[in-house]
């Protein structure tokens, strides 16, 4: 009788797929933290603005060149649509990131939510 994966039409995973796949949850990893610096420079880069007296979040701008060099950069396999697709909800996210950053700020009656360094 054959195993239960390939009764269920699922195929038995090769030592070539494991090698694979460890690989993919590596970067995976690696992405992460590189997503997460990358958010860190952000809210650097938004309570930089606020010190200036910049009031808005979102530079329209900076986002465009953004996206321009993110276009430019890529290669592929990944199609340049899905590419800017994932750009730009880093940068929604990056956005809210920084408008929480404020409210805390103002909630503590500072315009910098982290004073100290």
């Amino acid at each position: 009788m054959a195993p239960v994966a390939e009764r269920r039409g699922v195929v038995p995973e090769t030592p070539e797929l494991r090698r694979l796949r460890r690989r993919i949850d590596a970067l995976d990893r690696r992405i992460v933290a590189i997503l997460n610096e990358r958010a860190e420079l952000a809210r650097d880069a938004g309570r930089a603005k606020a010190a200036a007296g910049r009031r808005a979040i979102r530079d329209a701008e900076r986002e465009r060149e953004v996206l321009l060099r993110v276009t430019m950069a890529n290669t592929g396999p990944l199609p340049q649509a899905d590419l800017l697709a994932l750009y730009r909800r880093l940068m929604t996210a990056t956005r809210a990131l920084e408008a929480r950053d404020r409210e805390t700020g103002r909630a503590r009656g500072t315009d910098r939510p982290d004073d100290d360094g």
